[in-house]
């Protein structure tokens, strides 16, 4: 009860005083604190400078296909009209980098596109770039080699000697000797089972 009176009577005393800053107060600006310019952060992605066309001329749009996955892609298209299409986009790719149209999945924003869908219907009517991400399905083994028609693409032939022969030279001794010190990552041990591995050769081949 007595803390009751006293946090009244505290109340009351705070009130019947005249308070400092009167309703009609108004402050100096010269006596405001300082403060730093307030700058906008810059856009990540500024707009893109509006074409001027002429009456009857279609806008053209840059395309970029991206994808830091295995295998990374980086494929840019350019001059491309506004109704190409999302299939159209990936028959592109497919003819560039080997990739069967059924393994790509095109996506803008994180989300996929539909292949039927056209370049006006994903960016808008005022876009002239844009940036896809690539989903390979399957990874880099549904990549296939392109063969150029008409011509037989032939595997390259070791030169120098083979077999038996290639253990006969100081070459072959020396890359042994240096693929091991290096895996091992000891030169000591690395040295030691290069002796063993030679020792072991020379006592079979006599």
């Amino acid at each position: 009860m007595t803390e009751l009176t006293f946090a009244k009577s505290f109340i009351q005393t705070l009130e019947s005083r005249s308070p400092k800053i009167t309703a009609d107060h108004v402050e100096d600006p010269r006596n405001y604190p300082s403060r730093g310019a307030a700058i906008l952060p810059k856009m990540r992605n500024p707009p893109a400078k509006r074409q001027k066309l002429t009456p009857g001329q279609e806008r053209s749009i840059t395309v970029s296909l991206k994808s830091s996955r295995n295998p990374p892609l980086d494929v840019k298209l350019s001059a491309l009209s506004p109704n190409t299409s999302i299939l159209n986009l990936k028959e592109s790719l497919s003819e560039k980098e080997g990739i069967p149209v059924e393994k790509l999945r095109v996506l803008y924003n994180k989300k996929p596109v539909g292949d039927a869908k056209v370049l006006k219907d994903v960016i808008g009517e005022e876009e002239t770039r844009v940036e896809f991400s690539i989903m390979v399905m399957g990874g880099a083994a549904s990549v296939r080699k392109v063969e150029t028609p008409g011509k037989e693409v032939e595997a390259p032939v070791a030169q120098g000697p083979s077999g038996l022969e290639t253990l006969a030279g100081e070459e072959f001794w020396g890359d042994l000797k240096g693929f091991l010190v290096q895996r091992l990552r000891d030169e000591e041990q690395g040295n030691k089972l290069y002796e063993v591995f030679k020792k072991a050769w020379e006592s079979s081949a006599e």
